[in-house]
């Protein structure tokens, strides 16, 4: 990585979680996105990493972007991505059509579904 400040790039503060997989491991890691960017984010967990190390990271919608370690501090670290994603992408609302979307993130209106079956809350 090289010396320059990027602290100037637009981010987005949001929650939601990732997988993680180091060089040379096969092991995944789920860890939270704290902030994104079209560059890089920062993700908390317990995972142990190092400045440098290389890596690759599962975004929602975007699928997995390889990146290296940027900096460390207790449970976060930054990850600069080797090249640009869309940051909105990753922020687009759960579809129906994504079979691998938690039930609860699904609308529960979906076309065809027999109203008389759904529970007034």
């Amino acid at each position: 990585m090289s010396g320059v400040d990027t602290r100037h790039i637009p981010r987005d503060s949001l929650f939601l979680m990732a997988t993680v997989r180091l060089a040379g491991d096969d092991a995944e890691h789920r860890v939270k996105v704290r902030n994104l960017s079209a560059g890089g984010m920062m993700a908390e967990g317990d995972l142990r990493v190092e400045r440098g190390s290389r890596l690759a990271v599962e975004l929602r919608a975007v699928g997995w972007v390889d990146g290296v370690v940027a900096w460390v501090q207790d449970k976060r670290f930054g990850i600069a991505f080797s090249d640009e994603i869309d940051p909105k992408a990753v922020r687009a609302p759960v579809t129906t059509g994504d079979a691998r979307a938690p039930r609860y993130t699904r609308p529960a209106g979906l076309p065809g579904a027999d109203a008389s079956r759904l529970r007034k809350l």
